[in-house]
């Protein structure tokens, strides 16, 4: 047979002689994959004689791997979705893949680990998982190697997690008490029973998600290793709670501190847009790539930019010309940019960008504190009611909503307290005090970086 001349990365994972190899699982959902690969991707440049095995969905691998970048040692391999043969995605239904996901993924990622290792004899000495996939720590046990679980969001959802059953039993006789404040934990008295994530003591406590989380809650303390995408000088009285109930607590936030500017692409001219708005004068609107919102919010948000005059960059996952009426529209324009996306860390670190309409998901608001935007927040699902509380009452660096949804008014006034030149002035001087902790914990001697560091040395040695 003839000889190739380039090796398939395949072929380069099976013939390389690795020291040993780190297995890699993926939730293939929302911000978790990209985050747990940027992860990898630092522990694989530290160390470039391990190879990082990267277990995902096709779909979600295709989507992330797609920037262009290599490591010689991180190596893709597919996992099944769980979904049905001729499968088709319901409208208003984001949390149905995720379910079927889950419901298959302790087999699926168990045949995929099996088939991976025909083609790639390499030792396995460690197992790196999303720390929804709590199976990834009996597969672990079974191979005596240390689990060492990602926790994507803050410290204080895992708080909340990781104390389910103190929830239900103080919060047994609270009936629909929506307001009544959480007064048996530190640092939780600006939270309420109604922004606690669905599955702790509302929502379907049996649903596949809840299911998950419950099994994880048992798994984490038994982990080699809990890795927290927070700093722990922000939240340092969740740090406190968490640290006695795990083996190790491993804050590793902020990842990337300075992204790389030609990886992100700007392919419907965000960037060039911004360049033409006067200073601090823009608000850009997101709300995660699965979440719409209702139509008397999305026109109520659309009235109230037409009536302030703010200018807009919206980066919008539906069709518009369904979702909009024809005034709007128009008015678009004039006053604003829609596109099917934009490259988030790059708008908010530009100068014309003065306030951030979104869902409050932790990876926005990280990227909020690091860029210094303010935040106005209307959370959707799971950890999103918590940020927002901590955001608008701990931290003061960003306004919430009455009720947690829009009315033209509530957008207006939120607007007008960030466009203030007093009010906002303070905000911007939270969110400062915000970037600056997190900056320290990067240092080469802060928290972060010794704690990402501590990582390396469990997963490589």
């Amino acid at each position: 047979t003839e000889q190739k001349h380039s090796l398939s990365m395949e072929e380069v994972a099976r013939t390389h002689q690795w020291r040993h190899q780190v297995l890699i699982f993926a939730f293939p959902f929302g911000s978790h994959p990209s985050f747990l690969l940027n992860l990898v991707r630092r522990l694989a440049g530290e160390a470039p004689a391990v190879k990082f095995s990267f277990f995902n969905t096709s779909t979600s691998n295709a989507a992330i791997f797609k920037d262009g970048r290599r490591n010689h040692n991180v190596f893709p391999y597919s996992v099944g979705d769980g979904l049905p043969e001729g499968y088709v995605r319901k409208q208003g239904v984001p949390a149905e893949p995720a379910a079927l996901f889950l419901k298959a993924a302790a087999g699926n990622f168990r045949m995929a680990v099996a088939a991976a290792a025909e083609t790639a004899a390499v030792e396995v000495r460690g197992v790196v998982s999303d720390a929804f996939l709590w199976f990834a720590g009996e597969m672990a046990a079974e191979m005596e190697v240390p689990w060492v679980p990602v926790w994507v969001p803050g410290l204080r959802s895992l708080v909340v997690h990781l104390h389910t059953d103190l929830f239900r039993q103080k919060l047994a006789d609270s009936g629909d008490d929506k307001e009544k404040v959480i007064n048996f934990l530190p640092g939780f008295e600006a939270i309420r029973k109604v922004d606690l994530q669905e599955g702790i003591v509302h929502g379907d406590l049996k649903s596949p998600f809840a299911t998950m989380l419950r099994k994880m809650e048992i798994h984490l303390p038994k982990a080699s290793a809990v890795v927290v995408n927070s700093f722990k000088e922000a939240e340092s009285e969740m740090f406190d709670i968490l640290k006695p109930m795990l083996q190790k607590l491993l804050t590793i936030a902020p990842l990337n501190i300075t992204p790389s500017t030609s990886i992100i692409a700007d392919e419907h001219g965000c960037l060039e847009w911004l360049d033409k708005q006067k200073p601090m004068s823009v608000a850009y609107i997101c709300f995660g790539t699965f979440l719409a919102l209702p139509p008397h919010e999305l026109t109520a948000l659309t009235e109230a930019l037409v009536e302030s005059r703010v200018h807009f960059l919206w980066s919008f996952r539906g069709n518009p010309k369904e979702s909009f009426s024809k005034e709007f529209l128009e008015v678009v324009d004039v006053q604003g940019k829609l596109v099917p996306w934009a490259p988030q860390t790059r708008v908010l670190a530009h100068p014309s960008v003065r306030v951030f309409i979104a869902h409050c998901g932790w990876n926005s608001v990280l990227e909020a504190i690091m860029a210094g935007v303010p935040m106005i927040c209307r959370p959707f699902v799971g950890d999103n009611a918590l940020n927002a509380r901590t955001m608008e009452f701990q931290w003061k660096a960003g306004l919430g909503l009455q009720n947690g949804i829009f009315t033209k008014d509530e957008v207006m006034k939120a607007m007008n307290s960030i466009f203030d030149p007093y009010k906002g002035a303070e905000i911007s001087r939270n969110l400062k005090t915000l970037k600056d902790l997190a900056l320290e914990a990067a240092r080469p001697e802060g928290s972060s970086t010794k704690n990402f560091n501590s990582l390396v040395e469990l997963l490589t040695k």
